[in-house]
């Protein structure tokens, strides 16, 4: 199913559905991950409430493909408010995909055409730098 033809899906919808006992961590069955399908398409705030319930914002997503992690889809999409939101959560801005492409998510700022989410993603990694060297 194309993008345009997915039925929109609200914050609203996925509370509930959370609610309603559904797994935050379970992709579908090509093993896309709902948070990376968040990400990829900069539902930030989904993210968030995904990431609240206990999605791992550094799983690589399994699908179709090499899809990689959530930041890593962010950055390349150029989607800075879920570049902002996901390390907030836990996602580690050095991470190098395993299963996609091998690059960071700066890698993937600096070779698409939204360079915009270096700046978040820079500042995330000095963050993140700090925090192991205490």
């Amino acid at each position: 199913m194309t993008a345009a033809a997915r039925p929109a899906v609200t914050t609203g919808r996925v509370t509930e559905l959370l609610q309603s006992g559904a797994d935050p961590q379970r992709g579908d069955r090509e093993g896309t991950t709902p948070l990376y399908v968040a990400s990829v398409n900069g539902e930030a705030e989904i993210a968030r409430v995904l990431m609240a319930a206990g999605a791992v914002p550094d799983t690589e997503s399994g699908g179709l493909g090499s899809e990689g992690t959530p930041l890593c889809a962010a950055a390349c999409r150029g989607h800075t408010e879920t570049v902002r939101a996901l390390p907030a959560y836990g996602a580690d801005p050095n991470l190098r995909e395993d299963h996609g492409t091998g690059r960071s998510p700066l890698d993937w700022a600096l070779g698409a055409p939204h360079p915009e989410t270096a700046g978040p993603l820079t500042t995330a990694e000095a963050a993140s730098s700090r925090g192991r060297d205490a």
